[in-house]
């Protein structure tokens, strides 16, 4: 046997072999492997994608759908671009309302308030001035791409209209097109195909950097719209692990979730989104609590019910939540939370409590339901409420897509082009140390660490093992977790006790580590990321913008994009922008409505903050895409290799 033949009857030769026989399957002969080879290469060649990252949006649904749909502010200056000597500023007004939000544009322009004739120029405008800006973006992708975003039911239509003026296609051709959409009444569903190709041209990839849900309204159609999304990455925030662990049925998280939506007058999300109705915790309310001022739990919003029935509720909950915790860390010492259960802490007969040696009197001391000879322990009513609660929780078909979608699209962290971005941060020491953090008995720490949790969180939905659950709602509110970063949350202490120094939370040494270059060099080199260039994106952690706070750190290396989403915290909010030629923040505020967008023409026009610009366009080539694009091509010239030297036969 010769050299050659030895190489090839290895095992490594040998499952490279079965590899590439598979491969055949989609490529048959020479000529459709070099032809795929010809399509990748050429694409290296093509500037890179514009990534848009953007964080803790929680569940300010209407929001997130404009930031979106207007591309962070982008297409503005795109229309002005293409269309600004064509087109006067109230003519760009309605072409972005169209754009934006084609369906309540149609309602208010065209249903039954034109003629026929006015109706079909004004289609005939819109389109025709869509797909100027459709041919535009579409000069930076593949054609393959472009294909993607393209309607599956209607590709040859627009493959037509795009490609039309290419060929010098008389005017009739483009009339005749419309014509049958417009004979049909189907003149809406083409403005809004259109519309749609538009925006997702835009945007080459959305990444949601954590924290979906929570303080907003709607974190089931925030959901929903980021589900519609063409290309979306996303980054587990804490947030989005207590409501994964609540659909899984994890009683803390379960409690969690729930008094988070009574805080913030939220219960819309669970009973019209989720179809979770709360009247297992009412009966509580109006039972236990019947008398109950409930005076430290009022809602920060209103509610759909009785304020103070709602506090009650909340009351009844929170209550509920503090037990079920205890539970959880005393089935988890790894947790080391044990001194977190101060429910134990408390003096029934003298309404004072113990806090890391120190005693406070609780400003609520009614607690009927805690027992003295175990204050984790449910009592029957409270057993009662919860486990009706988690049953609706479990069988709630669309939660379960929801939280499905957002286990199968979501990470621990992702690595695009320059930028690490993870929601919260990297549990270290003072020293910039990782620390390690107990997971089934092993230690992990710095990206290990966040690997593991990512294989956790996935087993969680396959096996829902108690250990895993309990790993979801550590994920919550654990000092180690990533997600979290803080040595406490303090809900109790904000409920039951005056002096705020209790209540504050100290961060992880994480955050202000990242003011320093060197600090985040290390963090780059752990997560095998480039540091010419390098930046690491957090949210998490809200800017606070009014004190003067920058999201840039000092070190140049790092940025925050929380700026507070949500209308009940703050009503600001950052993308980060990942363009070929420069990286940016676009800031954005309040927005008031699609109605006032459409009637006014009004837009949260973003305020824009270069983090980096370069010289030279960034290509395909220049990313982790082009790394993968790389890595196919060799395969592929391997298949061709295998085709002429007769290993594998071609058609």
């Amino acid at each position: 046997m010769n050299k050659n033949n030895k190489e090839n009857s290895s095992p490594e030769a040998s499952n490279n072999l079965l590899f590439l026989k598979e491969l055949t399957k989609l490529y048959p002969s020479i000529d459709s492997a070099l032809a795929r080879i010809g399509v990748l290469s050429s694409s290296l060649t093509l500037p890179k994608g514009t990534v848009h990252v953007i964080s803790d949006v929680h569940g300010e649904d209407r929001k997130l759908r404009h930031v979106v749909n207007n591309a962070s502010g982008k297409l503005r200056p795109l229309v002005q671009q293409i269309h600004g000597k064509s087109l006067n500023e109230t003519e760009q007004l309605q072409l972005l309302s169209f754009i934006y939000y084609p369906r309540e544009a149609y309602q208010h322009y065209i249903y039954n308030s034109i003629s026929e004739d006015a109706k079909r120029s004004l289609v005939l405008h819109l389109v025709s001035a869509e797909l100027e800006i459709i041919r535009s973006l579409a000069r930076r992708y593949p054609l393959e791409l472009v294909a993607k975003v393209l309607p599956s039911q209607y590709i040859q239509v627009f493959r037509e209209l795009i490609l039309g003026p290419q060929f010098e296609r008389d005017p009739a051709h483009f009339s005749a097109i419309i014509d049958v959409f417009l004979r049909n009444r189907r003149e809406l569903e083409l403005l809004r195909l259109t519309a749609r190709i538009v925006r997702n041209l835009s945007i080459s990839e959305l990444i949601v950097a954590g924290d979906l849900g929570d303080r907003g309204p709607r974190i089931d159609r925030a959901i929903e719209f980021i589900s519609r999304q063409p290309n979306v990455s996303i980054t587990w925030g804490n947030h989005d692990a207590v409501w994964m662990g609540a659909c899984l049925g994890q009683l803390a998280c379960i409690a969690t979730v729930i008094r988070l939506s009574l805080r913030y007058g939220r219960l819309s999300q669970l009973e019209e989104g989720y179809g979770i109705p709360l009247e297992p915790l009412e009966v509580l309310a109006n039972t236990v609590y019947l008398n109950d001022s409930a005076e430290r739990f009022h809602c920060k919003l209103p509610g759909n019910r009785d304020a103070q029935l709602l506090a009650r509720m909340q009351k009844a909950i929170a209550i509920i939540q503090f037990k079920l915790e205890g539970q959880v860390s005393l089935r988890n010492p790894q947790f080391n939370l044990q001194h977190r259960n101060l429910l134990h802490a408390i003096d029934i007969g003298s309404g004072w409590v113990s806090v890391n040696g120190q005693s406070h009197q609780l400003l609520d001391k009614n607690l009927p339901t805690l027992l003295s000879h175990g204050p984790q322990l449910l009592s029957p009513e409270e057993n009662t409420a919860i486990t009706a609660l988690r049953e609706s929780f479990v069988q709630s078909p669309t939660l379960w897509k929801h939280m499905q979608y957002l286990a199968r699209k979501g990470h621990m962290y992702l690595r695009r082009d320059h930028a690490l971005i993870f929601h919260g941060c990297l549990p270290v020491d003072d020293a910039g140390h990782p620390l390690p953090l107990l997971i089934n008995g092993t230690p992990y720490k710095g990206r290990a660490l966040f690997d593991e949790i990512e294989v956790a969180v996935q087993r969680a939905f396959q096996f829902q093992s108690e250990s895993d659950l309990d790993l979801l709602w550590y994920l919550w509110c654990g000092p180690l977790s990533p997600l979290f970063g803080k040595d406490k949350i303090a809900t109790f202490e904000g409920y039951f006790i005056a002096d705020k120094l209790v209540s504050h939370e100290e961060k992880n040494p994480y955050f202000k580590l990242i003011h320093d270059k060197n600090f985040c060099e290390a963090i780059l080199t752990e997560f095998d990321m480039p540091i010419e260039n390098g930046l690491i994106v957090n949210g998490h952690v809200p800017v606070k913008i009014e004190k003067g706070e920058s999201p840039i750190k000092r070190s140049g290396m790092a940025v925050t994009i929380d700026g507070a989403f949500s209308e009940a915290y703050g009503d600001k909010g950052y993308t980060l922008v990942m363009e070929s030629n420069r990286t940016y923040l676009a800031l954005h505020h309040h927005f008031e409505s699609v109605e006032d967008s459409i009637r006014n023409g009004t837009d949260m026009v973003p305020s824009i903050q270069n983090i980096a610009t370069f010289d030279k366009e960034r290509r395909i080539s220049d990313t982790e895409s082009g790394d993968d694009i790389r890595k196919q091509i060799r395969l592929l010239e391997a298949l061709i290799q295998a085709y002429r030297n007769n290993q594998l036969e071609s058609v």
